[in-house]
């Protein structure tokens, strides 16, 4: 397995982002959009205004690109949960805010659920073979396992439940809506309030989990 830094650009702005960072960026949508077997890499430099040999430049093929991709949209997602300083919040609302952050993270990044949907669909090939992924998510459940225990010494959370089962059950929820949401409003939400709909489901989300962790 290759050992390297993660490519981490910031939010892209088209006006000062870098030819690597259009690149990057292109890459994201075309690999969000068609898989790694469907985007090919004239599709990528096109879309960035660019040749496909400036794309091998900075990128050398596209296994590498997508790795880095794959690499990138779950290092944001974890990001996000780092930013928000839950250890400085009492367990209850830590968890609350946890929840509620991560189901808008889902709703508000489609291209974060396609990628990671196109990479299941591949039985995770290539997150196996990143030697980075593992230490990336590691914080998940670092994170969830603070509150849980800060929770349960004051008697607040179930002693029964384990870190990993309740980030599964709060990326179940959270992947389910933003994964099926066209379909889901579809078949059973016609004529809803879209807006409405998401603020039911994402207090639905945190009642729960609320319900799950607490005795």
């Amino acid at each position: 397995m290759e050992h390297r830094d993660i490519y981490l650009p910031g939010p892209f702005d088209e006006a000062t982002a870098t030819l690597k960072e259009k690149i990057f960026f292109s890459a994201i949508a075309l690999f969000a959009e068609y898989g790694l077997n469907g985007a090919r890499m004239e599709q990528i430099a096109e879309k960035a205004g660019t040749t496909k040999r400036m794309v091998v430049y900075h990128f050398q093929n596209k296994e590498h690109l997508y790795m880095q991709v794959l690499e990138y949209v779950y290092t944001r997602i974890r990001g996000a949960e780092h930013q928000l300083n839950l250890a400085q919040l009492p367990p209850v609302e830590a968890m609350v805010l946890l929840v509620e952050t991560t189901f808008d993270y889902h709703a508000d990044n489609p291209d974060f659920i396609r990628i990671i949907s196109m990479e299941n669909m591949q039985r995770g090939r290539y997150a196996r073979d990143s030697a980075r992924l593992k230490e990336v998510n590691r914080s998940a459940l670092t994170l969830l396992d603070d509150i849980l225990q800060r929770g349960q010494a004051k008697q607040l959370f179930s002693t029964a439940v384990t870190a990993r089962d309740v980030h599964r059950l709060i990326s179940s929820f959270s992947f389910h809506y933003a994964a099926n949401s066209y379909t889901f409003a579809l078949l059973f939400e016609e004529g809803s309030d879209a807006a409405a709909m998401r603020a039911h489901y994402r207090a639905m989300a945190v009642r729960v989990v609320l319900r799950y962790i607490c005795p």
